[in-house]
């Protein structure tokens, strides 16, 4: 399993997964789970997968095919697509093309396979957007609303980011949020693991602004997540019942 977040700020974008796709005792396999693909100046775009990984490398290599393809047009790379919802039809046609073709496969031995995606970016003259791909296909998108998406192992990160996050949300403080919602989910599940990918897009700067890999025993993460556990403990003993 994995857990990957994004948040849509007034700011800027913030993006955080993680890269274990195995938690067996003694197989734990470590794979990137963040993509990003830029044209400086002109777009920049953001993908992090969650689910099979059969799935979301297949989905992935086809998408960066259509890329290469000298004769891609705006109907088949992502580089080129003339909206950010463009791109999230796109890369939802693909993954649902792929998950099904996986599915045909995986029948014969009652198995089955699926995934799902989260895509940010923005193109110049746009907005900024973010979107959660479901496996069919199908897609929502973040709005001020509901500022953040994630995939995966999300239910033990998202009380923090359900209190803190708003759309008004400084980027630096937006990248402890997901950090935090990070530590809080590899605490309780064995199946999301470290290192780490931190990526920030600020607005209108059509380019990752700040890329991270964060890596198990990372000395800044670890004084962080130790600041917080104590300020939970701090803050429970002052609680009267």
């Amino acid at each position: 399993m994995t857990y990957c977040v994004g948040l849509l700020l007034r700011d800027g974008m913030v993006l955080l997964s993680d890269t274990r796709t195995n938690a067996g005792l003694d197989n734990i396999s470590t794979y990137r789970k963040m993509f990003t693909f830029e044209e400086p100046g002109e777009r920049v775009i953001a993908i992090m997968t969650a689910g099979s990984l059969s799935v979301t490398q297949t989905t992935m290599a086809r998408l960066r095919e259509a890329m290469e393809d000298p004769e891609s047009t705006p109907e088949t790379s992502i580089l080129k697509a003339p909206t950010l919802l463009k791109v999230a039809e796109m890369v939802g046609s693909t993954l649902a093309q792929v998950r099904a073709e996986v599915d045909e496969k995986l029948n014969a031995m009652n198995q089955g396979a699926s995934a799902s995606m989260i895509v940010a970016g923005q193109r110049k003259g746009g907005a900024m957007r973010l979107f959660l791909i479901y496996p069919e296909g199908n897609f929502i998108e973040a709005t001020e609303d509901t500022p953040f998406l994630q995939i995966g192992e999300h239910k033990y990160g998202k009380p923090i980011l359900d209190r803190v996050v708003k759309p008004t949300t400084s980027l630096s403080d937006a990248v402890k949020a997901v950090l935090l919602s990070m530590d809080s989910t590899l605490r309780s599940n064995l199946s999301v693991g470290m290192p780490l990918d931190l990526a920030v897009i600020e607005r209108d700067a059509l380019r990752v602004t700040q890329k991270r890999r964060i890596e198990a025993g990372d000395a800044q993460f670890r004084a962080m997540s130790e600041a917080w556990s104590k300020a939970l403990r701090d803050g429970f003993a002052q609680i009267d019942v």
